[in-house]
């Protein structure tokens, strides 16, 4: 590969060549390209809809962008604001995070952090008090024990299903605006109140249902589902009982958006075919994975649950291929990984059709 193509290989896998130096990114860069990419998202897609006739072709595209933003605000500013990784104080971390909640209608940052502690702890992870758990069986309605077509079916019909997103959509309204927090719950309706409010004025009706509203609500609850289905995978039974940190280390495996490359040269008709195969692949559906499902360092989530504390999130990517390569001390086992969104989430419902009663 030309040196200039592995800064791109790199972010869109996930994964660094061998010897590649890091380029430190701070948490600050994390938050402004979140915020950036929705803005930009929903700017050109309201653009796109004004202008219309041919600019109207861009527009599938803006609103993944604006999804991206808003699943890179949930996935890692929200997320990481929760474990205190973010910003030096907690208050701009908890005022970030209930502002974000606000903007995406999302649980009151309080409920989130509490329920997500309880995520990391071995002893409450893939029981029915973790919230990952909760949303395969209660939301996506998946269970152990039932065959992996099944379970297949079931998590493609969610996505269609106007049912499946009512109830997140409502389960998320719920939990943002009827919060335990007054006031949280004031604002929230008085800036959604501002909004629809500013809208019956300017007569933008359509524009802000399909620049705002569609990617606010189905396209970041399908990226949302598509993220939580490949972040765990359900080990042996007896290593569930156990509780430890091997249980730590196979309920969760790195995934990486990418596929070997081709073995034969582009010299030749056969191999020039494959590499053009491989680039198709690569600049498509992983591509799309990267940008779509596994944004920021969704793809080094086992990382996360073995250093939850450690602010060399913001350089994921060099931050977990360095503790593999240093043999991931103080744990049993090193990573595990899949390569390919569909391949990850595939094998992880093949482990809940094997699991036992949760």
């Amino acid at each position: 590969m030309p040196a200039f193509l592995q800064p791109f290989l790199t972010w869109l896998t996930a994964r660094p060549a061998p010897g590649e130096e890091a380029r430190p990114n701070t948490a600050m860069f994390h938050v402004v390209t979140a915020f950036g990419t929705l803005g930009a998202g929903v700017v050109l897609s309201f653009l796109a809809l004004h202008l219309s006739g041919f600019w109207l072709a861009a527009l599938p595209f803006l609103l993944i962008l604006s999804a991206s933003g808003m699943g890179k605000l949930q996935a890692v500013v929200f997320h990481h604001c929760a474990h205190g990784t973010v910003f030096r104080k907690r208050e701009t971390n908890r005022l970030v995070g209930e502002t974000i909640s606000i903007l995406l209608l999302m649980k009151h940052f309080d409920v989130y952090q509490h329920e997500h502690m309880l995520h990391h702890s071995p002893n409450k992870l893939l029981t029915h008090e973790d919230e990952f758990t909760q949303f395969v069986m209660n939301l996506a309605g998946l269970r152990p024990g039932l065959p992996k077509p099944v379970l297949w079916r079931r998590v493609i019909v969610s996505f269609v299903s106007p049912f499946f997103h009512l109830r997140f959509l409502l389960a998320r309204v719920s939990s943002c605006l009827l919060s335990h927090s007054t006031a949280h719950n004031l604002i929230g309706w008085a800036a959604w109140g501002s909004l629809f409010y500013l809208v019956w004025l300017t007569g933008t009706w359509t524009e802000v249902a399909i620049a705002w509203l569609l990617p606010v609500t189905v396209l970041l609850q399908i990226g949302t589902a598509l993220r939580t289905l490949c972040e765990h995978r359900f080990p042996e039974q007896e290593v569930i009982d156990a509780r430890g940190k091997t249980f730590v280390c196979l309920a969760t495996a790195g995934v990486f958006p990418g596929s070997p490359v081709p073995e034969q040269s582009a010299a030749t008709p056969g191999g020039l075919l494959a590499w053009a195969g491989w680039w198709t692949s690569m600049l498509t559906v992983h591509l799309f994975s990267r940008v779509f499902v596994l944004v920021g360092d969704a793809p080094c989530h086992d990382f996360h649950h073995r250093r939850p504390a450690s602010r060399r999130w913001t350089d994921y990517i060099h931050a977990r291929q360095k503790d593999a390569d240093t043999g991931c001390q103080s744990f049993p086992l090193g990573y595990i990984e899949t390569w390919g969104l569909i391949e990850a989430i595939d094998e992880n419902l093949a482990s809940l059709s094997t699991a036992g009663k949760i």
